[in-house]
């Protein structure tokens, strides 16, 4: 039987709100966990009126719910301590959005970091992050990166022979940890981009080399070798490879024993997927982590081992859905008979997801929440590149210059991909919840953006 709410939100902004419950997990949720409409038929996230946060903050700008992001921690982690009986560590995957509050968010939530570079793990020091609980990844580190990374006592994802060679040869009183990152040889359906478990991927040891890789090792005795790491792609909704990667772990792990490691951790990689327009189905984070735990106990059962600690590296489920971004509506044109161009304040420099990896999301008009959805526009940003562009054919209620429009699930790789195309300045971010909105990311100004740029004498 439909609700006389939800037949009331058909067809309106209204309907995209519909699904949230308190059992629903964020990142099958179109929107942040505390949107609703309030009295004046606008969007409110955190308690906030959408237009007035763009009032008060301009825009373009990132509004992330405090609420929704600590919840998705919180499921994470206590899906861990409900099926998995060894010890686990959730730790956020931040090159989905690395910055100070929201490091600071999820190390209070006693989650763990993954970075991917020295200024990732910059950040997360600097947001209060327990460096043992910090796990540096990447497959072209620098040897400044692997200094720092040594010298702060994380926890270094080795990706190829020259990084163990690298930090063999670096002088220190204690041992350095490391994990190997092995490629697991798991398929799955997402963009190509982002699949990273197949073979033919830039990360990681080959499987048929894993055996060698491990004698390598060996010969450095200043080298810990603690953890085997696998990662296998991103958005993915797709459960059974993450049920067999538990067993392709547990043989590396017993092959990792025949040579003298003993291995403590495994790490199986993030990549659960989130709802970025109607027809996304993505499995819940508490499904998601029963099939990743049983899969890890049977191949350990199978194999008579005891369990390892399990560590798992989600970003995009934990923060993509806990962020939308607010545009100002502009200009208009209407191509007879082809389409419509409505445009907006930003566009591929604030969210680069639709041209890079040709997404597709969702948008609705934050002023206008009641108002039937009878135009369809293809929403355009303002950069000088035809490609720019964040949605194909939108339905929106008519929409006039200075209205609101909401593009949702902006939290996972827009400001971390965000650039200064056109010298755009990048938008800012503001977090919302607990009776506060409060600027995280302030917004750049034309000063900054020549901050670094330099006159050479003989052009003055």
């Amino acid at each position: 039987m439909v609700s006389t709410h939800a037949l009331e939100a058909q067809n309106t902004g209204r309907q995209y709100l519909t699904d949230i419950t308190p059992e629903r997990s964020p990142n099958q949720s179109l929107v942040p966990l505390t949107a609703k409409v309030n009295d004046r038929d606008h969007l409110e996230i955190g308690g906030y009126d959408v237009t007035d946060l763009v009032q008060q903050f301009g825009s373009p700008l990132y509004i992330l719910d405090e609420a929704s992001l600590r919840t998705a921690c919180r499921q994470y982690r206590d899906a861990f301590k409900r099926y998995y009986p060894g010890e686990s560590q959730v730790l956020y995957a931040s090159k989905a959005w690395n910055c100070l509050a929201v490091c600071a968010i999820v190390t209070q939530e006693e989650l763990g970091i993954d970075v991917a570079t020295g200024g990732e793990l910059f950040t997360a020091l600097q947001a209060g992050a327990n460096p043992r609980k910090i796990y540096l990844h990447g497959n072209n580190k620098s040897l400044s990166e692997l200094k720092f990374a040594v010298e702060s006592g994380c926890t270094i994802v080795v990706d190829n022979r020259l990084e163990i060679e690298t930090l063999a040869s670096l002088k220190t009183d204690s041992c350095i940890q490391i994990m190997m990152r092995i490629t697991p040889g798991l398929d799955c359906h997402t963009h190509e981009y982002i699949r990273t478990g197949h073979i033919d991927s830039k990360f990681g040891f080959d499987p048929n080399q894993v055996e060698e890789v491990f004698k390598f090792i060996s010969q450095y005795p200043s080298l810990s070798l603690v953890g085997l790491h696998a990662h296998i792609g991103s958005q993915i909704f797709e459960l059974q490879a993450h049920q067999d990667l538990g067993g392709v772990m547990v043989q590396w792990l017993n092959k990792a024993t025949q040579h003298g490691f003993t291995i403590k951790e495994i790490n199986v990689g993030g990549g659960l997927g989130i709802r970025y327009n109607e027809g996304d189905d993505p499995p819940s984070i508490d499904e998601w982590v029963k099939t990743v735990c049983d899969g890890l106990i049977q191949a350990c059962q199978a194999a008579n081992i005891p369990l390892p600690k399990v560590l798992a590296e989600p970003g995009r489920s934990l923060i993509g859905s806990s962020c939308v971004t607010a545009y100002t509506v502009g200009s208009k044109k209407t191509i007879p008979g082809i389409r419509t161009y409505l445009s907006v304040d930003g566009g591929m420099s604030d969210n680069p997801r639709p041209i890079t990896y040709q997404s597709i999301c969702r948008a609705i008009v934050a002023n206008r929440m009641s108002e039937p959805m009878t135009e369809t526009v293809t929403i355009a940003g303002k950069h000088c590149e035809s490609g720019d562009i964040l949605i194909k054919d939108a339905t929106l209620p008519p929409t006039q210059p200075g209205d609101t429009l909401v593009v949702m699930a902006t939290g996972a790789y827009n400001y971390s991909m965000s650039s200064n195309y056109n010298r755009l300045a990048r938008p800012a971010a503001v977090l919302v919840g607990n009776s506060n909105a409060a600027l995280i990311l302030q917004r750049e100004t034309y000063e900054d953006l020549i901050r670094y740029d330099r006159l050479p004498a003989h052009l003055k």
